[in-house]
């Protein structure tokens, strides 16, 4: 009897430390990180106006989600998977300010008209772990 209480308990020790484990390794978060933006600009015929380019500060998603495949007798592959990935929970829009353009020739433009380009872009504001193939957000 003690034997079977001692193996139930280290059994039952086992699990914990399992669940501890999986829940403490996930870790999926929003990450700043810089890029090269190019953005070219072209006139109603379809030619090359102008290209500006610049290093800027977004966020990404980056992380670690658990993820786990087991057999099962039900589902048709005879395993049940749980696919989970570190994705964003919800862009947000801002805008960002190009200070390198040049001309079609590649000359860097002065004029404070045409010398900097204000872009659209949308970024993570936050990130999570999601199922897999859940595009239902």
């Amino acid at each position: 009897m003690a034997v079977t209480y001692k193996l139930t308990f280290m059994l039952l020790e086992i699990l914990i430390i399992t669940i501890l484990k999986c829940c403490a390794d996930e870790n999926c978060e929003t990450l700043p990180s810089e890029i090269h933006v190019t953005k070219e600009e072209y006139d109603d015929m379809g030619s090359l106006v102008r290209s500006c380019s610049g290093e800027v500060m977004v966020n990404k998603c980056e992380g670690i989600c658990n993820s786990q495949v087991q057999p099962s007798v039900i589902t048709p592959t005879g395993f049940l998977k749980e696919c989970f990935c570190c994705k964003e929970n919800y862009l947000r829009e801002r805008l960002v300010t190009l200070t390198h353009c040049y001309d079609p020739d590649g000359l860097r433009l002065e004029d404070e008209e045409r010398a900097i380009m204000e872009i659209r872009l949308r970024e993570p504001a936050e990130c999570k772990c999601y199922k897999c193939g859940d595009y239902s957000r």
